[in-house]
């Protein structure tokens, strides 16, 4: 799992560090097969619940569309198109965490990892093309209003938010982790707040007669599902441009990698994200004799692991008079 191997004519170590939190006295042995428990845990239970929601969303997106064919409910059937992008998201999401579990090989020595953050960017770029076609659709009614069935409307969207809302729940517990779930996530949300205004519209055109809340309403759902999907899309993009991971700062890192006893400088110092909740490190460091460089290699895991919460790392440690060969980077 850890390990510090001598190359032979050159005088530095490369130090690679794979792994998660490990607990006290535990073995290298023992905190691998710990990890490797814990990845597949989390996945695991990630895939149930994309699976259960998938389920639901696919149900009700049925029961919305029949729904607002019979009421000409635009509210109704973009709600019902924010089901069916559920539907997509929620499947792409089963299909990224399937293939995120297959193992590294010699072609991808990552593995798959970055499967789920493509499932990401595809769903928040799907959210925002749906909201583009409501925005068009709504301005075509909002000129000249249809009449609009709001008590079978309301009826409708009511079941939608309870469907909408027991999804959520169900993924709450995944989003924090990882951004495909929460990619996920946000398009149940959308769906919820879809079904609010659906629920909203209905009670003005079933009170007062006013058809044009159907239009206002959806206009207003893909606002806010625009401003969800766009910040969905940002992430997931750094991830992909190997961005500095949210909430570590590098010039941090660099800081209190340098001020560590027997380091003498720190170079080539990259730090990025392989897939939600996998970031990684790969530095050079110029050591003195003391410590020895394997004591000193040991405390700097330790440290970034400890302050930054950093696992997964690579360390070329090198002597002061190393001469490195010039890199076009």
């Amino acid at each position: 799992m850890g390990s510090a191997v001598a190359l032979p004519g050159r005088g530095d170590i490369m130090h690679h560090f794979t792994g998660c939190k490990r607990e006290p006295q535990q073995g290298m042995s023992d905190h691998h097969n710990h990890c490797e428990q814990g990845h597949h845990s989390r996945r695991s239970g990630n895939k149930r619940r994309l699976l259960l929601t998938l389920l639901l969303a696919a149900g009700y997106m049925i029961a919305e569309i029949v729904g607002g064919l019979i009421t000409n409910s635009l509210a109704l059937l973009a709600d019902a198109g924010h089901m069916f992008s559920d539907v997509a998201a929620l499947g792409l999401g089963l299909f990224a965490v399937w293939i995120a579990e297959r193992p590294p090989n010699a072609k991808r020595t990552y593995g798959y990892y970055r499967t789920e953050i493509l499932a990401a960017l595809a769903n928040g770029s799907a959210l925002i093309a749906v909201s583009i076609y409501i925005f068009i659709e709504a301005y075509r009614r909002l000129i000249r209003p249809p009449a609009v069935e709001g008590d079978l409307m309301m009826a409708i969207a009511i079941g939608g938010l309870g469907v909408n809302l027991l999804g959520l729940w169900i993924l709450s517990a995944g989003r924090e982790e990882n951004l495909n779930v929460r990619g996920a996530w946000l398009h149940v949300l959308t769906d919820a707040l879809g079904s609010i205004g659906a629920i909203a519209a209905g009670v003005l055109i079933w009170a007062f007669g006013w058809n044009w809340a159907d239009p206002v309403a959806s206009a207003l759902i893909g606002v806010l599902v625009v401003y969800s999907a766009w910040r969905l899309v940002l992430e997931a993009v750094s991830v992909l441009m190997e961005s500095a991971p949210r909430g570590i700062d590098v010039d941090e890192v660099f800081q209190a990698m340098s001020e560590m006893p027997g380091v003498l400088g720190v170079h080539d110092l990259h730090i990025w994200t392989i897939t939600s909740g996998m970031d990684s490190l790969s530095a050079h460091v110029v050591f003195d004799d003391q410590p020895s460089p394997m004591r000193l290699l040991g405390e700097l895991r330790t440290m970034l692991h400890d302050r930054f919460g950093i696992d997964h790392m690579t360390i070329q440690m090198e002597p002061e008079d190393f001469e490195e060969r010039p890199t076009a980077f």
